[in-house]
């Protein structure tokens, strides 16, 4: 795989972290594989190929900036597990629905699935809420992975013993569906112990199975996402945040979930305490964004790139991929591509923060099991 040159609006934030005592750069051969798992911040065409689920992102404007063609990502290009796999040196992770045996995923496979959960659907049945997404759950995902290394010819205990785990980011669609169905907030906070109960059973499930290194991301500030500030607007100046302009209660939402994730992982830690679990923190690198946009390049921060009309570029009858859909100029200059998921220009950003730091602890690239060649990007 091809070196990523950094876009030139990154260079003085590359620069930062080059001279920053004790930084690395990514090593060829550090991982032989990345295995993943969660929702469309990281599906790489799995939603696509189950049909209607994943419809938009399989048609233009979607994937225009790199592929320039639609492959099933919810972006305009690359999302953060595909600059992960180009620091990692390995290839980009293939969809596991795109079928094969499984020496074909000898250096990886992507479980995410656009609109999945942590949760079973059966849960948000019995609070009355109507799932009509998709059913592959991150347990389903568990169970497709399990199913996968049964057919590997490899040892399996070495293919794991030298993978990058990537769990998800996993969790925010269990609050998303609920929240864009009216469901009151203070009821959708009672599902977080639950959604954090499943993600930690899923990890030690991993554990069990010999997974060594673990990168499991927290949730991003939702109150600065725009289909949130369209669905959320107030009139109540209080509501909002006087630097950057998100919906304060929603952010304190997503922090809500953070702590009670970060508590799991430390607890997790001390059972496994060979087991290398690394918090991913979107929420800091992504709420960066807002407090300083200018400083990253990025303009009009609370508009989506692809949408229509309104104060934030969203409008739930004329989604991205719509006939009547407008897409910006230059989606680098944009933190949200559709109102939902990120530019690839902001992924890339959070990427190498993972890669390098600081928003990784370890950063991915110290958290190494081979430890011998380092190679620039």
């Amino acid at each position: 795989m091809a070196p990523i040159a950094p876009p030139p609006r990154l260079l003085p934030l590359l620069l930062v972290i080059a001279v920053l005592p004790g930084a690395r750069r990514p090593a060829s051969g550090c991982f032989t594989a990345i295995f993943s798992f969660g929702d469309s911040i990281a599906d790489t065409g799995n939603a696509v190929r189950l049909g209607s689920l994943g419809a938009s992102s399989g048609s233009p404007p979607y994937g225009r900036t790199f592929f320039d063609r639609p492959t099933g990502r919810f972006s305009d290009g690359r999302v953060i597990i595909d600059f992960i796999a180009q620091g990692l040196g390995l290839p980009l992770v293939r969809p596991y629905l795109d079928g094969g045996s499984g020496d074909d995923f000898r250096q990886g496979a992507n479980f995410a699935v656009g609109g999945a959960t942590a949760l079973d659907l059966d849960f948000f049945s019995s609070k009355g809420i109507q799932a009509s997404w998709t059913d592959r759950s991150l347990r389903v995902q568990i169970e497709s992975f399990k199913q996968l290394l049964s057919s590997l010819s490899s040892d399996t205990k070495e293919v794991l013993n030298s993978s990058l785990i990537l769990m998800g980011e996993i969790g925010g669609n269990d609050y998303n569906h609920p929240f864009f169905q009216g469901i009151n907030a203070d009821e959708v906070r009672t599902f977080v112990p639950s959604v954090i109960g499943a993600i930690s059973s899923a990890i030690n499930d991993l554990i069990e199975l010999g997974v060594k290194t673990l990168l499991v991301p927290g949730n991003f500030p939702i109150g600065c996402i725009p289909a949130y500030l369209d669905v959320f607007q107030s009139k109540n100046v209080e509501d909002y945040d006087s630097q950057t302009g998100c919906i304060k209660w929603l952010n304190e939402f997503s922090e809500y979930h953070n702590r009670l994730l970060q508590d799991e992982l430390d607890r997790l830690r001390k059972l496994h305490p060979h087991v290398t679990i690394i918090y991913a923190n979107y929420y800091d690198a992504t709420i960066s964004f807002f407090r300083a946009p200018q400083l990253f390049g990025f303009k009009a921060p609370l508009h989506a790139c692809c949408g229509s009309d309104g104060p934030y570029g969203v409008n739930r009858f004329v989604q991205c991929g719509h006939k009547d859909a407008t897409v910006c100029s230059d989606p680098s200059s944009s933190i949200s591509w559709d109102g939902i998921h990120l530019t690839e220009a902001a992924y890339e950003t959070i990427a190498r923060s993972l890669l390098e730091g600081p928003h990784a602890k370890p950063p991915i690239t110290r958290a190494c099991p081979q430890r011998s060649a380092i190679d620039d990007f």
